[in-house]
Order: C-alpha cells, then sequence, then structure tokens
C-alpha cells in the first residue's frame, strides 16, 4: 500500500484518470485543474504542480491528490488505512503543505494524522459545499441588464473584479492573471451589462469528463441585492448545459445569500468538503 508521486500531467491521469473519472462530481476540481494543466502552461504559476496516487492491497488505484503551488492540496475520498502515508508523503515529499482540501468523509482523519505527525493542532478553515444543476430556474423577474462573453477588452476589469472575489473568499493568489488570461481566451467568462455597463460575472472551467463548474461569481458591493449575479448565474449556467453533461458549483457555507441564490436557480447539493490547516491562533 504506497503512495507515488510524479510532477507529470499526464503519468497521473495515465494512473489515476480512471479513479477521477469513476467520481466526476465529487472529483470536479481535480479534473478541471488537470485538464486546465493538460492544455495551457503555467495556468496556475510557475511552480510546478504535485501529483500522487494511492495503490492498495489489491493493486488498484484508490486514492489521488494533486496541488499546484501554492494553493492547497486537494484530495480524492480516501481509505482511512492510507492516511497515514498520506500525510508522511505530503511532509516528505511535497513539502510546503499548508493547507488540505478533501472530503468531509475523511477530513477528520487526514486533520488528526496531520496534527500528530506536524505536532501542530489542524482545525476547519472553511466548509464547501458542492451543488449539482438540476432544472435550471431564471430569476423570475430578471433585472435589467444582458449577458455577453467577456472578451479582450475586458481582461482588466475581470481580473480586478477576480482579486475582489479572492480577497473576500480569504483565498488570494500570488498573480491570477495567467488563469484570467486563460478563461477569457475559450470563452470561460461571462459579464452581466446594464445600458452597456458591466455589473456582475460569473467564470466557468474548461470541460472535463463531460462535466464542467460555474465559478468564480463576483458583484461589487455597491452592485449587490439587486439580482445581477443570480441572472449572470443563470446565464453562465443555461450556456454550460448545451456543452455538459454536468454543470456543478461550489459555495461556501458560511454565504447563506449565494448558497440561497444557487438553490433558487435549481442548484441542488451532493458532497461537502473541508479546508484543513494549522490553526492560526496556537
Amino acid at each position: 500500500m504506497t503512495w507515488t508521486t510524479t510532477r507529470d500531467v499526464d503519468a497521473f491521469l495515465a494512473a489515476a484518470g480512471d479513479l477521477l473519472r469513476s467520481r466526476r462530481a465529487e472529483n470536479t476540481i481535480m479534473l478541471t485543474t488537470t485538464e486546465a494543466l493538460r492544455v495551457s502552461d503555467g495556468v496556475f504559476g510557475a511552480a510546478p504542480p504535485w501529483f500522487g496516487w494511492w495503490t492498495g492491497p489489491d493493486g488498484r488505484i484508490g486514492a489521488a491528490f494533486l496541488q499546484t503551488p501554492p494553493y492547497p492540496v486537494v484530495l480524492t475520498d480516501a481509505p482511512v488505512t492510507a492516511v497515514s502515508s498520506l500525510v508522511d508523503t505530503l511532509l516528505r515529499t511535497v513539502g510546503a503543505v499548508d493547507r488540505i482540501n478533501a472530503e468531509q468523509g475523511i477530513a477528520e482523519a487526514v486533520a488528526g494524522e496531520w496534527g500528530r505527525q506536524s505536532g501542530t493542532e489542524v482545525e476547519v478553515h472553511q466548509h464547501y459545499r458542492l451543488y449539482r444543476l438540476d432544472r435550471l430556474i431564471p430569476p423570475d423577474p430578471a433585472p435589467p441588464g444582458q449577458a455577453r462573453v467577456a472578451q479582450a477588452a475586458d481582461r482588466d476589469l475581470v481580473l480586478w473584479w477576480y482579486r475582489l472575489f479572492e480577497r473576500e473568499a480569504g483565498e488570494e493568489s500570488p498573480d491570477p492573471a495567467a488563469m484570467v488570461d486563460d478563461r477569457i481566451g475559450y470563452g470561460g467568462f461571462t459579464v452581466w451589462e446594464v445600458d452597456g455597463v458591466p455589473v456582475s460575472m460569473a467564470g466557468r472551467t474548461r470541460l472535463a469528463a463531460g462535466m464542467l463548474r460555474v465559478g468564480p461569481v463576483y458583484t461589487p458591493v455597491e452592485l449587490r441585492r439587486r439580482g445581477y449575479a443570480g441572472a449572470v448565474t443563470a446565464a453562465v449556467s443555461r450556456a454550460a448545459q448545451d456543452l455538459a453533461d454536468e454543470v456543478l458549483l461550489f459555495t461556501d457555507m458560511a454565504n447563506p445569500t449565494s448558497n440561497s441564490i444557487y438553490q433558487r436557480l435549481g442548484y441542488r447539493p451532493i458532497a461537502d468538503r473541508l479546508l484543513l490547516g494549522p490553526n492560526a491562533s496556537v
């Protein structure tokens, strides 16, 4: 029962791709991230990513992880028997691990083992809920305005809004410009505009394994509570349904407003994930 690590996305997908696709909704982050890495260089920054997979006693791949520094390690569901060697592998091989994004069912075991091996107290930093689009229910009444796919001319505004979104979410990255440029290049951002002025935006990932994920969604503070976020999310979701078999999105459980909006649009909860990290107050 061992973990194998690599920095080669193709080698990782050859080994763990079937596992990821077997639960494509729950593994949406890993599938969309590896697809972005496969087709676009440097989209998550200059540091090379880490990948790993666990081979069980039956010789089958039973768990996997990835990290695109400086973002958290993302873990699939995993047998409890794989957790001790996972944490050891992350601390020895990957090294700079400060956060782990894990399915709720295995997160407690990961937190306990991480704390034991590192000698630090590990706690839940954020609680995310994964939603799947069932039947799209557009806002009624709809706010004024219309949706359009963001173009190169919108790049500075989209990048600024993306930075503000990250700041509010507590997930600031060193330089999201490459990711924003990549998404604009494939039509991955949509803006809602009123009288020709953008007032809100929503993004989407590339298609991966017949699935894509909506997000981020951002409206400037002074323009909120006017229905723009729901309208632009509905527009992106409608277009996404023409591309994908499954349309997904994540919400932060600390934000009841976004959870309410997406459920009104027809998104239904399917799984929870926890972001784990050292207790900053210790």
